[in-house]
């Protein structure tokens, strides 16, 4: 189809069909226009704009009843015209406005006319498009006020379609519309930017409408969440332009007292409003209701755009209305406060941005009556927050919680004015301790023990990429949802950061002292407080707010590390064991001076005695909980100095060492946490690096309170974990603090050798790692002088006669760890033939009784330690082996060789057979290192023929084929008679006739138990 760019070609084209429409108003005479319209250019429409309305106004005014279609069809022609052209003239703006809007007016009610869904959509569109077409100062020439019954009407039409139509389209397509009549549309173009003089003109128009707006929107607002979040958020955004364009600060400061007298008719004037102080005093009451209202529903709406569209409103109403709506500041930073750690990162990302601007722009600290009103939250908060902490909800507790961080964001540096309020500060801490309070009843915790010596973990690479370490999950009484923990340590953090960390520290201090109950609670926001000081994890919203200096940091962390590691604090009940008991109870009732290690060495503390009675499960799990939140503490120090925290490594370390070798797990765990945290913060590589740096000083203080072991029993664990956790460059420096070892061994060998016993054993194995032991002085010292032994030999030798003496001790564990010592004793003293098999001959008589009558968990131990000395001993050991062992390892296998063949697949869990399988496995390398005559042989292979039976356990088959394999490097010709009398798979034939045959006592045939291991071994032999 051509296209008419000429007003003349157009007019042809088109001057019959409006004709036809004129005389004739049906579908399809609109619909043929409408075709022949799409073939008009846009400049030409523009010149026969009036021409082309004509007969569509006309068909619209025409009098008496119209099907719905035609006026649909009218009304979307008309659309098409408006959307392509511009309306000059203000008569024509107004009068189209009125047509169009008297489409939906039904006279008979003030509701709009029950037409169709269509024909509605259509007009609103229609409406909407007119309003866009308004030439240049045509529109602002509309909005006077003769027009304001007219706007009142269409206004209350969109309204009511917006709140009581079911189509969520027709729904939003008014909320859209009502935007552009409002002047608040969100296009580039439209409206154009306004001087104060038009301003003024809108606002004083539009506030007559603002209570039939305000309410009808609240009411879409706050109905039912299943209308969609697309309504409310229009209706979110239509509210707050439009109240914030009434009520805005810099408009309502521009109008006197006097309204002037207007120039229009009295029906007019009578709708008229002039917004002096006291209307805007009465409106902002009425507003703060419903701002109230708003905010309590859609701060808890479930889809997040609503809840972002939440903020926007808060945003827009305090940054321009925070004088004339004053009173509604309170709901409005309650309801952005409560958002700040919403579920939705895009609400939280928004939400602290408005917060930071808000702290920019001072909207509140630099607002006396927003401050006011905040800090007047605040305090009712901290007031109703332990009740609310005892009767909500997990989830009712975390928005709290989130509202109580929002405050403290928002204030900032004035958090200080409630802190210094003592009742204030009393009911935050009390609630803040009342909801940290811990579950103390899991068995778990005091039961789950650390066995193995060893070391405590790798290096700091496999603690990246946290800057400190978390500590085991913890149970809380009050709450099990994770996030509110996070939560709370956010919340202490912010406190340490804005408040005054003196006045907190001393409180929080305070509690801690003052019950048992309170101490972990307020240890962990002790830990948190310092944290926050150094900003660390806190965002500072607040740029003019001056941190806690470091030298004071460290000065209050100082303080609270001494009351941490005090011995009331320190060394508490976490087992129920003799040695343990007398331990913690001597230190805590002596009434003796306490001389502290490292720098504590100075110290002198006395304790009055007092009756304890015996620890409960649950008295022993507050205490593993309480040592391990101050060792976290310590880790969290360490993170908040940085390097700064080198210089409290006197203090700090050596009782974290203490810890470390604690044998309750959870101890143990947070103690090598806190290693880590302060490897990462002083700048260390390792924990072994970290124990080598600051050796010197830990030794000096071990050598202290080895003086004085009974104020000081725990002081053997550090040397432990030293010795576990470091290399061969400690070891001179150890030498002498061993010999001080040995001599309080030697003193207090019948009460404390557990723990001695585990420094011996952490000693030698350190010794057994050293690949090169060092070189005796190079220079000859003559030939009649022995060369001096290097210091390791000289130790193992002393460690060892020690051993010598315990191995027969009555305590089970003592003798177990006293046999693996006397195991690395001699692999050390291997090379050192001299010193080694003298000891190993006064030690004899003591292992041959731990191995053929003792506990099976020490014959096990103990048959082990016989098997490295055949290894390294050989002939010196042979002849005692063959008299004091052989016989009795010999018979016991035979005893209980009808046991396991009976006993069923449990059986290979007991410990018989674990002591069967370990006597079988050592055997044969014993055999061939002992080099054994004949008839030692025999009795080793008789007693282990019987396990070759299928129906012995696997394992045990597989140790006794073991045995046999050794035996024939041995003696192969022995061995071979000896199978193929126990089974011979085939008849021997003499090589020549003049030979006897050889019968063998071996059973052939398949009904052999012995035929499958003994074919095996045969097969190996050839």
């Amino acid at each position: 189809m051509a296209v008419f760019d000429t007003p003349e070609e157009a007019f042809g084209a088109l001057r019959p069909v409006c004709v036809q429409l004129t005389k004739t108003q049906t579908v399809e005479n609109v619909e043929h226009l409408q075709a022949q319209l799409q073939a008009v250019s846009d400049s030409a429409l523009q010149e026969l704009q009036q021409y082309v309305l004509f007969p569509l106004r006309f068909t619209l005014k025409t009098p008496g009843p119209k099907r719905e279609r035609l006026i649909q069809s009218v009304v979307e022609c008309l659309t098409f015209v408006l959307s392509s052209t511009c309306v000059k003239e203000q008569e024509l703006l107004q009068e189209l406005f009125s047509e169009l809007s008297a489409c939906l007016y039904s006279p008979n009610s003030q509701k709009p006319a029950a037409v169709s869904e269509e024909l509605k959509l259509a007009v609103i569109r229609g409406l909407s498009t007119l309003m866009h077409s308004a030439y240049g100062d045509i529109i602002l020439a509309f909005y006077e006020p003769p027009i304001l019954p007219r706007l009142g009407f269409a206004v209350s039409l969109l309204l009511d379609l917006a709140e009581q139509e079911k189509s969520k389209q027709i729904k939003i397509a008014a909320l859209q519309c009502l935007q552009v009549l409002l002047f608040q549309c969100d296009c580039q173009d439209h409206p154009r930017s306004l001087d104060e003089l038009e301003q003024k003109q809108l606002g004083d128009l539009f506030a007559s409408f603002l209570p039939g707006i305000s309410t009808a929107l609240t009411r879409v607002i706050t109905g039912d969440f299943k209308q969609g979040h697309r309504i409310v958020v229009s209706s979110l955004k239509l509210f707050y332009k439009t109240v914030s364009f009434i009520m805005a600060d810099e408009q309502l400061e521009r109008i006197s007292e006097v309204q002037p007298k207007p120039a229009v008719e009295h029906r007019v004037a009578e709708l008229m409003v002039h917004r002096e102080a006291r209307w805007v005093k009465n409106t902002s009451n009425k507003l703060t209701i419903l701002i109230k209202k708003i905010s309590e529903c859609v701060s808890v709406h479930p889809h997040w755009k609503v809840r972002l569209a939440l903020i926007e409103l808060v945003e827009a109403l305090l940054l321009k209305c925070s004088q004339s709506l004053v009173g509604s500041a309170g709901p409005l930073l309650k309801a952005l406060v409560g958002l700040v750690n919403d579920e939705s990162p895009e609400v939280q990302a928004q939400c602290n941005k408005v917060l930071r601007r808000f702290a920019d722009q001072k909207v509140v600290v630099g607002n006396r009556a927003l401050a006011d009103i905040l800090s007047e939250n605040l305090h009712s908060l901290a007031t109703s927050l332990p009740r609310l902490m005892n009767s909500q909800d997990d989830q009712g507790k975390f928005s709290t919680l989130s509202l109580l961080l929002g405050y403290l964001k928002l204030l900032g540096p004035r958090v200080n004015f409630v802190l210094h309020s003592v009742a204030h500060l009393q009911r935050l801490s009390k609630a803040l301790i009342q909801v940290l309070e811990l579950d103390v009843t899991d068995i778990k915790v005091v039961e789950e023990r650390r066995w193995n010596s060893g070391h405590l973990s790798a290096s700091p690479e496999t603690m990246a990429p946290q800057p400190w370490s978390p500590m085991q999950r913890r149970y809380f009484r009050f709450f099990a949802d994770e996030r509110l923990f996070l939560l709370l340590q956010q919340l202490c953090q912010l406190l340490g950061f804005y408040g005054d960390l003196y006045l907190l520290v001393d409180h929080f201090m305070e509690l801690y002292r003052e019950s048992v109950v309170y101490r972990k609670q307020a240890a962990m926001i002790l830990n948190e407080l310092v944290v926050g000081a150094a900003g660390l994890e806190v965002e500072n919203l607040h740029e003019n707010h001056i941190k806690t200096s470091p030298e004071e940091l460290r000065e209050i962390v100082t303080s609270i590390l001494e009351e941490y590691t005090s011995q009331e604090n320190w060394y508490l009940i976490t087992r129920i064991e003799s040695e343990e008991v007398g331990e913690e109870l001597t230190m805590k009732q002596s009434g003796l001076q306490a001389i502290t290690s490292g720098a504590h060495t100075c110290q002198v503390t006395s304790f009055p005695a007092f009756s304890q009675p015996s620890p409960t499960i649950c008295s022993m799990n507050s205490n593993i909980w309480q040592i391990c939140i101050q060792l976290e503490g310590i880790g969290r120090f360490a993170y908040a100095l940085g390097k700064d925290f080198r210089l409290l490594l006197m203090s700090a370390l050596y009782p974290v060492l203490e810890k470390a070798g604690d044998q309750t797990l959870l101890i143990s765990q947070a103690a090598t946490s806190a290693m880590m945290d302060i490897c990462h913060a002083c700048g260390y590589d390792s924990l072994q690096h970290l124990i080598n740096q600051n050796s010197d000083y830990l030794v000096n203080g071990i050598s202290l309170n080895l003086r004085h072991l009974s104020l000081h029993p725990h002081t053997p664990k550090v040397l432990e974990v030293m010795l576990w956790n470091s290399d061969a460059s400690l070891l001179p420096l150890v030498a002498d603090v061993v010999q001080d070892v040995l001599a309080t061994l030697d003193q207090f060998y019948d009460k404390r050798a557990t723990s001695f016993v585990g420094v011996l054993h952490a000693l030698l194995a350190a010794l057994e790692e050293q690949s090169e032991p060092p070189k005796a002085d190079e220079h000859d010292p003559g030939p009649d002088v022995a060369p001096p032994l290097p210091v390791q030999i000289q130790i193992a030798t002393h460690v060892m006669e020690r051993c010598v003496h315990l191995l027969s001790d009555a305590n089970l564990k003592i003798r177990l760890k006293v046999l693996d010592v006397l195991d690395l004793c001699v692999v050390v003293l291997q090379s050192h033939k001299n010193q080694l098999l003298p000891l190993a001959h006064r030690a004899w008589p003591s292992l041959v009784h731990r191995l053929t009558n003792d506990n099976p968990l020490v014959v096990l131990r103990a048959f082990k330690v016989l098997r490295t000395l055949g290894g390294k001993c050989g002939d010196f050991l042979r002849s005692r082996f063959c008299k004091d062992i052989l016989p009795k390892l010999a018979g016991s296998l035979v005893t209980q060789a009808p046991v396991s063949a009976r006993a069923g697949p449990v059986y290979s869990h007991t410990l018989a057979c674990k002591l069967q399988l370990a006597v079988l496995q050592g055997l044969g390398p014993l055999c061939e290192r002992l080099d054994l005559g004949e008839g030692d042989l025999n009795k080793v292979a008789d007693a282990c023929l019987i396990y070759l039976s299928a129906k012995q356990p696997v394992k045990l088959q597989e140790a006794a084929r073991r045995v046999f394999l050794h035996l024939m490097k041995v003696d192969p010709d022995s061995t071979w008679f000896l199978l193929n009398e126990l089974y011979c798979p085939e008849q021997l034939t003499p090589p020549h006739p003049s030979l006897h045959p050889v019968h063998l006592r071996g059973i052939t045939g398949q009904g052999n138990p012995y035929a499958t291991n003994v074919l095996r071994l045969l097969q190996e032999l050839q």
